[in-house]
């Protein structure tokens, strides 16, 4: 939550280019509360563990947020009950009228496939031109991170050698924007994928800032100046078992498996797992909410 200081005192000044959270009483006195609305657009087929996954990391702020989840009404799923999603699911024709302080747009296990062979891909077009008017900053995550860059502008996802597996140390580049306010100078995230997105792709669109990235695994933490869209190409919200489970499946299947890297303890499975990213998964979703979402956004979501 901000700091309530006098409206003209000094100080205030030098703590926002600090980038503490604070506000002048002037603007707190008027303010009108109300939750936060934010839209998930799940992608993944195990809808229950990404939403707990999501779930965990938003709970961290004292802000009161109030979840809408979205699934596609093109693509029939086959990992979830119809009836889970008739519960607690919307569709984009049910909600595309309403409006929404931020979106929340996940990855999917499609990365292999180009874009336009998804075969939601259009519907997914259309939900993401909607939060360009509907939506005052939307998190685009891993696969659809891609998505995003891809539709939004033009840049191509490009295969992997090898698949990047593991938990990877990353240097924050620009550590005075609000988006990684607190990180530590190097922190770790997870990824899991077998593609990437070029740097040199990334730098040739001014609109986008490249905030934190990974010698093994590339960029990762992107933003536009004006905070509209954040861009996470990696899996900063995972729980600690969920790489141990994808690499379990996989070793069910049979074949050649890469195990995790930096995951394990002494890089054995089978041994405990060492849990490097949640304070950093917490502050980057605390962020986004605080400097992206609560303070841009309107009392009247009408007048965005």
């Amino acid at each position: 939550m901000p700091l309530i200081i006098p409206d003209k005192l000094p100080a205030g000044d030098l703590l926002q280019k600090e980038n503490i959270f604070v506000m002048h009483d002037g603007a707190a006195t008027s303010q009108d509360i109300r939750p936060l609305r934010i839209l998930m657009v799940n992608l993944m087929p195990d809808k229950a563990a990404t939403e707990t996954q999501l779930a965990r990391v938003l709970a961290n702020s004292p802000l009161q947020v109030e979840l809408t989840l979205v699934r596609m009404g093109t693509h029939d799923a086959k990992n979830v009950l119809e009836e889970y999603l008739e519960m607690f699911y919307k569709t984009f024709e049910e909600i595309r009228e309403e409006r929404f302080d931020g979106m929340i747009l996940t990855g999917a296990p499609v990365e292999t496939l180009e874009f336009e062979e998804v075969d939601y891909w259009e519907e997914l077009c259309a939900i993401m031109e909607y939060a360009k008017t509907h939506v005052y900053s939307s998190m685009f995550i891993c696969w659809g991170a891609q998505a995003g860059l891809y539709y939004h502008y033009g840049i191509q996802k490009k295969p992997l050698k090898e698949k990047i597996f593991g938990v990877f140390e990353h240097k924050v580049l620009r550590p005075h924007t609000p988006l990684v306010r607190g990180f530590d100078d190097v922190f770790w995230a997870p990824h899991s994928r077998y593609t990437q997105v070029l740097r040199s792709e990334l730098e040739a669109h001014d609109e986008i800032r490249i905030l934190a990235e990974s010698e093994e695994a590339g960029p990762h933490i992107l933003a536009t100046d004006n905070g509209r869209q954040i861009f996470v190409i990696g899996h900063q919200e995972y729980d600690r078992e969920t790489l141990g489970l994808e690499y379990y499946r996989d070793v069910r299947k049979g074949g050649s498996v890469q195990v995790p890297k930096n995951y394990f303890k002494d890089e054995q499975p089978g041994k405990d797992v060492v849990m490097r990213w949640r304070g950093h998964a917490s502050m980057l979703f605390t962020n986004w909410l605080n400097y992206y979402v609560y303070q841009e956004t309107p009392y009247d979501l009408s007048k965005m």
